[in-house]
């Protein structure tokens, strides 16, 4: 597998991987911190144990709607300098939520992978059940359950409310490339898990996507969170025909969250 599609795999698989977590029952769990403006989590993305590139996911004030406070989610993924000879890729996602809800109003993608240039927007009409795809200057209106989520969105509804009991498990809806996806997930176990972080207690969550991936195959995921009050994903896995796609976090993750 070339190392720009395996950027680009990771790029799509995170957010729905992550964002199918979002609609498992919680108890307590809508009380954690979870994340705050300012956060900013660095993974290193690899493929066979080579490092292909690095992701960024950053929390960022964005400016008040009236009287709505608005909150940015930014993710990018870009290949290292090795990777970018022959495969360059520089991707970014913003998606504009109110925080209140965590819910999406304005996602844009902005794909770039060799000589390839997409902007994809989506505006998100909860209410009304629908959300506006721009693509090359064309307009689509779309039908979508209320409450869906975007790539981006979904992964941190998902850590103000999962909860990590081992056993619990949901079906939720994504939207993404004009489609709704259809996602399960289970909350397998609790255990100690070992990276760039050194040693720490992580819920390991599996996510199964019932459709074709890039590679021809349905993906089963698995993603690691702390388990504690930040709930950062600090592993994320993905298995495709050959080998698997690892995320490593490698920056961000305060020392509280360390075993001690």
């Amino acid at each position: 597998m070339p190392h720009g599609i395996c950027l680009r795999t990771w790029f799509v698989l995170t957010g729905l991987t992550l964002g199918a977590m979002s609609g498992v029952a919680s108890g307590d769990a809508s009380s954690a911190r979870s994340f705050h403006v300012g956060e900013q989590l660095t993974y290193e993305i690899s493929w066979l144990n080579i490092t292909a590139g690095t992701a960024v996911m950053s929390v960022i004030a964005a400016g008040l709607d009236g009287d709505r406070p608005l909150v940015k989610l930014v993710t990018t993924a870009q290949s290292r300098p090795a990777i970018t000879r022959f495969f360059p890729v520089d991707n970014r996602v913003e998606s504009l939520l109110d925080p209140a809800t965590l819910l999406p109003e304005h996602l844009i993608f902005k794909r770039r992978e060799v000589k390839k240039k997409d902007d994809i927007e989506y505006r998100f009409h909860q209410q009304e059940g629908t959300v506006t795809a721009v693509k090359g200057g064309t307009s689509e209106t779309l039908e979508m359950p209320p409450g869906t989520h975007d790539i981006i969105s979904c992964l941190y509804y998902a850590r103000r409310t999962v909860s990590f009991q081992p056993g619990s498990s949901l079906t939720m809806n994504i939207y993404h490339d004009k489609k709704n996806r259809k996602v399960d997930v289970l909350v397998e176990e609790i255990e100690t898990v070992r990276g760039p972080w050194g040693e720490i207690d992580a819920a390991r969550v599996l996510v199964v996507m019932p459709f074709q991936g890039l590679f021809l195959n349905q993906v089963n995921i698995r993603v690691w969170f702390t388990n504690d009050d930040r709930r950062i994903p600090v592993r994320m896995k993905a298995k495709v025909l050959i080998g698997s796609i690892v995320a490593d976090l490698v920056g961000g993750l305060p020392s509280a969250a360390l075993v001690k």
